[in-house]
C-alpha cells in the first residue's frame, strides 16, 4: 500500500481548481497525469520583474516594471492593425500594443487618466518605444501583487503559461512535511534543505543560478530521484539473489567443436568475458549478466558459448533479439557452428505460425531443441521450455527490468540471464538502467576489423558523393545509404526514403534496393537477401538496419541529415561497414548550416571510432535523457537528476544503498520506513512489493 502520507500527490490533476478535461490532457502531455508529476515538473525559466526604469531609459528587449499615466485610447477599424494605448510617465512615452483588442475590457482596465503599473516586455518600433499585450496591468496600490520573480515551465501548444504555473502552485502546496529518508550525517554535510523546503525552493527560483542542477537545492532533489532509483535496483537485486541458482559447469566438449569452426581466434577481451560469464554460470547463484561491447566487439560468438555452455550442462538456452532481421542474421551465423557442434537450433518470430510455429514449440517442450532463437515472441505464454538454463538478450536498452524479471520467470527451476548490448553505455548510465547486475566489457577490435574512413560532407556537394558512388560501384563495391526516420513524421520520412532511393536509381542504375520499417516481413528479407547476395549494390534504408546487420562486401556507408542523428546511433550505422578485407568509409552528410552541439557530435565522429569515448562524449552533448533513443523501456526516465552533471551524486546514492540494503534489506528501522515512502513517491512501487512478498 502507498503510504497514506503520499495520497494528496498521487490525486489526478484534474482535482486541481480550473484544470478542467481539456487542460488536463494538456497538462498530462507536458508533466503527467498526477499532482507529483507536476511537483517534479521543474522550471526551465525565470522572468525577473524587478527591472524598474524611467521609460527614457527602458532598454529595448528587456522585462521592465513601468509606473504611466493612461493619456489617450486609439482603436483600429482594420483588424490587421492593432489597438493602441498611448502612456507616459514624466520622462518619454510609450505605447500598450493589442491585437485583437476588445475595447470595453481596455477603457476599464486602463481608464483614461488613471495611473497604472505595467509589466512585459519593452520593443523598438519605429522611432516609439512600446510593449505588447503587457503581463500584468495594475493600480499603483496593487503593486505588491506582482511577483518580482516569475518561474518559466516548458508548455506545450495550446497549454498558456498562466494554466500551468496556476496548476502547479496548487500542486505544489500539497506537498507535506516528509520523513528525512537520507543519512543524517551525510545531510549535514551536505547543508541541504528538507525535502519539502528543497521543492518550494525549486519552484521558486529569483535568477538564471537558481537554474543550475548543482544548487544545493536541485542537487537535494536529484540525490533523492537518484537514491530511490538505487535502492531498488539494489532490492531487485538482492530478491534475486535469494532465490537460489543452480550451478551450470560444462564439459567444454561442444564449444571446443565450435571454436575449431571459427575461421579466427578468440582475442583475450572475449576469453576473459566468456570465463567471467561460466564463473557466474557455475557458482549457485543466478547469473544476471550485462555483456558491453563495441559495434563489432565479438559480442554474438561470446553469448553462443555461453549458449554452449548451459547445453552441456544439460539445459537449454535461448536467443533473444530485438528485431525480426537481427534473429533471422543470428540464426544464419550461428547455425554452421550449431551444426559443428552437434546442437539443435530453432528459430521462432511472429512470423513463425501454424502447423510450424506448434512443432517448433513441441520439439521446445520435448527438450528437442538446444537453443531457441527469437524475438519477443520467446516471452508468449505458450512457449515453454523443458529447462531453460540460459537466456540470452541482445541489444538489452530495449529491455527493462520488468523484462529481465519475466524471462528468468520462464523456468520453474532457476534460470541465468546475460544481456548484452553494442551500444556502449557511460559509466554513470550503466549504473542507473543496469544496477542489478554485473558487467563484463569487450574493448578493441577483433582480428581483421579495418578503421572506417570518416569524413563529413555538405549535402549540397550531393553530387560529387554520388559520382564517387558510380565509380565505387563499378569496381564492384555495395553501399548503405541511410535516410533518418524520424517517428513524429514516419510518413515524410518514408517518402524520402523512396524518393532518394528513386534518385539513385535515375543516376547509379537499377541495382539500387530499399528497406524500410514499414515493409512487411518477406518482402524485407528479400531486399536484404539481394543485397547480401550482390544482386543490389546499394541499399536505402531507414534505421532498420542500425542494429547487427551484416554484410561484409559493403564498404561505403553514407548517412544523410547526420546532424539530425544521436552520436552512438551514427556509431552503430558506422559500424555496418569495415567488416571485411577491403576499405571502408562512412560520409556523413549533413543540410543547412550546423548548430554548435552537432558540430562536436560530427567532430567527434571524425576523431574516434572508440564506442565508449563516443558514448561519454555523447551524454556529455545531450545528456542523459536522449542517450539512447529517449524513451526507450529499459531506462530510467529521471524528472530531477542530470547524469552528465550528477555523476557523482550518483556514486554516494549507489554507496548508500548498497549500505542500506546490507544493514536494513526488509526496511524495517525508522530510517528503513522514510525510503518506503522514497520508493513510493519516485514510482519504484516494484522494489516494496519485494519486500512485502518476502
Amino acid at each position: 500500500m502507498r503510504p497514506s502520507i503520499l495520497f494528496p500527490l498521487f490525486a489526478e490533476t484534474r482535482t486541481l481548481p480550473g484544470v478542467g478535461p481539456k487542460v488536463e490532457k494538456l497538462i498530462a502531455r507536458v508533466a503527467g497525469p498526477k499532482l507529483v508529476d507536476l511537483v517534479f515538473d521543474l522550471p526551465v525559466g525565470v522572468v525577473d520583474r524587478s527591472y524598474r526604469p524611467a521609460l527614457k531609459d527602458a532598454e529595448p528587449g528587456r522585462i521592465a516594471t513601468v509606473t504611466v499615466n493612461v493619456l489617450r485610447h486609439t482603436p483600429s477599424k482594420d483588424k490587421r492593425r492593432p489597438y493602441r494605448v498611448q502612456c507616459s510617465d514624466d520622462t518619454a512615452l510609450i505605447d500598450l500594443v493589442f491585437f485583437h483588442g476588445n475595447a470595453d475590457y481596455l477603457n476599464k482596465t486602463l481608464p483614461v487618466g488613471s495611473q497604472r503599473v505595467v509589466s512585459g516586455r519593452i520593443e523598438q518600433f519605429r522611432d516609439q518605444i512600446q510593449m505588447a499585450h503587457p503581463d500584468f496591468i495594475v493600480a499603483p496600490e496593487q503593486v505588491n501583487e506582482l511577483p518580482q520573480h516569475e518561474p518559466v515551465y516548458a508548455l506545450t501548444e495550446d497549454l498558456t503559461a498562466k494554466n500551468l504555473l496556476k496548476a502547479i502552485r496548487a500542486a505544489v502546496e500539497k506537498v507535506p512535511e516528509m520523513p528525512e529518508w537520507q543519512d543524517a550525517a551525510y545531510h549535514k554535510v551536505r547543508g541541504w534543505p528538507s525535502f519539502r523546503e528543497a521543492v518550494l525552493e525549486a519552484h521558486a527560483p529569483e535568477s538564471q543560478t537558481d537554474l543550475s542542477p548543482e544548487t544545493p537545492v536541485r542537487s537535494r532533489l536529484a540525490f533523492d530521484e537518484l537514491l530511490a532509483n538505487q535502492l531498488a535496483l539494489m532490492l531487485i537485486r538482492a530478491r534475486l539473489r535469494a532465490t537460489k541458482g543452480r550451478a551450470l559447469q560444462g564439459t567444454g566438449e561442444l564449444k571446443a567443436k565450435a571454436i575449431a569452426a571459427l575461421p579466427f581466434a578468440l582475442t583475450q577481451a572475449q576469453t576473459q568475458a566468456l570465463a567471467e560469464i561460466e564463473a557466474d554460470m557455475a557458482g549457485p547463484l543466478r547469473m544476471l549478466r550485462l555483456l558491453q561491447g563495441d559495434v563489432g566487439a565479438g559480442k554474438t560468438i561470446v553469448a553462443f558459448l555461453a549458449l554452449l555452455t548451459a547445453v552441456e550442462a544439460g539445459t537449454q538456452g535461448a536467443f533473444m533479439a530485438p528485431t525480426e532481421i537481427l534473429a533471422r542474421q543470428h540464426m544464419s551465423a550461428l547455425e554452421p557452428l550449431a551444426t559443428a557442434a552437434g546442437v539443435r537450433m530453432a528459430l521462432l518470430t511472429g512470423r513463425e505460425r501454424g502447423l510450424g510455429r506448434y512443432d517448433t514449440l513441441n520439439a521446445l517442450g520435448r527438450g528437442e531443441v538446444d537453443i531457441l532463437v527469437g524475438t519477443h515472441a520467446l516471452f508468449s505464454e505458450d512457449v515453454e521450455f523443458k529447462d531453460l538454463g540460459l537466456a540470452v538478450v541482445d541489444e538489452q536498452h530495449r529491455f527493462g527490468v520488468h523484462q529481465r524479471m519475466q524471462l528468468q520467470g520462464k523456468n520453474e527451476k532457476p534460470t541465468d540471464v546475460l544481456v548484452m548490448t553494442a551500444t556502449p553505455i557511460p559509466r554513470t548510465l550503466a549504473l542507473t538502467a543496469y544496477g542489478d547486475m554485473d558487467v563484463s566489457r569487450l574493448t578493441g577490435r577483433p582480428p581483421g576489423r579495418k578503421k572506417v574512413e570518416t569524413r563529413v560532407i555538405s549535402a549540397e556537394r550531393i553530387d560529387e558523393v554520388t559520382e564517387h558512388l558510380r565509380r565505387a560501384l563499378t569496381n564492384g563495391a555495395r553501399a548503405y545509404w541511410v535516410c533518418p526516420l524520424v517517428e513524429e513524421s514516419e510518413k515524410i520520412d518514408l517518402a524520402a526514403a523512396e524518393e532518394r532511393a528513386s534518385m539513385l536509381k535515375r543516376v547509379l542504375g537499377s541495382k539500387v534496393g530499399l528497406v524500410h520499417g514499414r515493409m512487411k516481413g518477406p518482402e524485407r528479407d528479400t531486399a536484404m537477401a539481394d543485397f547480401k547476395a550482390g544482386k543490389t549494390q546499394i541499399l536505402v534504408a531507414t534505421t532498420v538496419i542500425e542494429v547487427g546487420v551484416d554484410v561484409p562486401e559493403a564498404t561505403i556507408m553514407v548517412i544523410e541529415h547526420a546532424e539530425r542523428f544521436g552520436l552512438a546511433q551514427l556509431h552503430q550505422l558506422r559500424g555496418r561497414v569495415g567488416r571485411g578485407e577491403a576499405k571502408s568509409s562512412c560520409l556523413l552528410l549533413y543540410h543547412g548550416s550546423l548548430g554548435e552541439t552537432a558540430k562536436a557530435r560530427l567532430k567527434t565522429m571524425r576523431d574516434t571510432d572508440d564506442g565508449f569515448v563516443i558514448a561519454e562524449e555523447d551524454l556529455r552533448l545531450r545528456g542523459a535523457g536522449e542517450l539512447l533513443g529517449v524513451k526507450q523501456s529499459g531506462m530510467p526516465d529521471f524528472h530531477l537528476a542530470d547524469i552528465a552533471v550528477h555523476g557523482e551524486l550518483l556514486q554516494a546514492a549507489r554507496d548508500d544503498a548498497a549500505m542500506i540494503v546490507g544493514r536494513d534489506p526488509e526496511l524495517k528501522t525508522s530510517r528503513g520506513e522514510a525510503l518506503r515512502v522514497l520508493l513510493y513517491l519516485f514510482g519504484r512501487d516494484e522494489a516494496v512489493r519485494y519486500l512485502r512478498t518476502g
